[in-house]
């Protein structure tokens, strides 16, 4: 968040039933609260798929699909423009299923712990 025009305030967000505390700028407050909604929708349809059991695993893969969300828009959005920047839209999404399975992984044994 920045606070270039306003004033930072202190914000309480709940995402999957846990509080944070996040400093926000008023102008900014209706853009972080949209995307706090949208993280919690994408971590509650990630843990009640049954296949994630770690909040951090959760948010990981909620990263990583809400990233690969973002490039494909902006590669549709302009894919003329990315590939004049030099940007492989596949190559990022081969990468992205490659720390998706390195995650899988190692995060496996740990899984089984709390099972």
């Amino acid at each position: 968040m920045s606070a270039a025009k306003g004033a930072d305030k202190s914000l309480d967000i709940v995402i999957m039933g846990r509080t944070y505390k996040v400093n926000c700028a008023d102008e900014e407050r209706d853009a972080l609260l949209q995307a706090v909604e949208y993280l919690d929708q994408k971590m509650n349809e990630i843990k009640s798929s049954g296949r994630v059991g770690s909040l951090e695993r959760i948010a990981v893969m909620a990263a990583l699909n809400i990233a690969h969300e973002l490039l494909v828009a902006r590669g549709a959005q302009s894919s003329d423009a990315a590939s004049a920047n030099g940007f492989d839209i596949e190559d990022a999404k081969r990468r992205m299923r490659s720390m998706q399975a390195t995650l899988d992984q190692a995060l496996a044994p740990q899984e089984k712990l709390f099972e």
